[in-house]
């Protein structure tokens, strides 16, 4: 598996809208991205796992200036991550994610053990519930109101016990998760002082594990400005 990498990438500054587009549709396989988006981070880490740097070329955008070529010439939905392929655009980061396991060399990143499969794709759709939640709960009793779906993925991880994982072995599930989860505990930790792993000893192992991955690692974006973005953004009560 390709999760430790040699050397950090060199990451390109992000084009706004005084920037040209690259030659779009040239056969080049580009992730368009924005820096902080948990989203466009769970697509960035398959990248990385898969090996795939020279194959996957990135573009990232400005977020505050996306440039308007984006919008009119890549992407209408205007969103990110997308990923250009084969003269096509995709969006939505699961279905990205899954895109780049099955159409690109490097190592599977889903486990062939049918249990292994079936859970785990339970949990790839609880993931999209998990992040419903975590912004319902930004507007209410944040910390209360996280507690259940945190449990949950600390029972989940108890799952199998060849691994810190939730699938035992490290796969797409981890990496769909670790982004929301990273930034839940960011701002917990900032806003409430509040520790995310007491009490959930398999949440904590699993993001220790999680934090010695390179591919993971290399994609985090600067702290502060996550959670200044957050409260901004988001957050009702603080």
């Amino acid at each position: 598996m390709a999760t430790d990498l040699k050397a950090r990438e060199t990451l390109p500054p992000p084009l706004d809208s005084t920037s040209n587009p690259p030659p779009l549709f040239d056969g080049t396989t580009r992730l368009y991205i924005t820096y902080r988006s948990p989203f466009a981070q769970r697509a960035l880490i398959t990248r990385n796992c898969k090996g795939l740097q020279d194959e996957i070329k990135l573009v990232p955008l400005s977020l505050t200036d996306k440039p308007a070529w984006y919008r009119e010439k890549v992407y209408p939905v205007d969103k990110v991550p997308s990923l250009e392929h084969d003269n096509k655009v995709m969006g939505e980061s699961l279905d990205i994610m899954k895109y780049i396991d099955s159409k690109f060399e490097g190592p599977s990143l889903f486990p062939t053990d049918p249990a292994k499969r079936d859970y785990g794709e339970e949990l790839w759709s609880y993931s999209l519930e998990f992040v419903e939640t975590m912004y319902s709960a930004l507007k209410g009793e944040t910390v209360k109101e996280l507690g259940p779906p945190l449990d949950h993925l600390d029972r989940a991880l108890q799952k199998f016990d060849n691994g810190p994982f939730f699938l035992g072995q490290f796969s797409l599930v981890d990496i769909a998760f670790i982004p929301i989860v990273e930034r839940i505990q960011l701002l917990l930790s900032d806003v409430w002082k509040h520790d995310i792993t007491l009490g959930r000893p398999n949440l904590a192992s699993w993001i220790e594990e999680m934090n010695k991955i390179d591919a993971y690692t290399q994609t985090k974006y600067d702290p502060q400005d996550i959670v200044a973005y957050i409260k901004t953004h988001f957050l009702v009560k603080h």
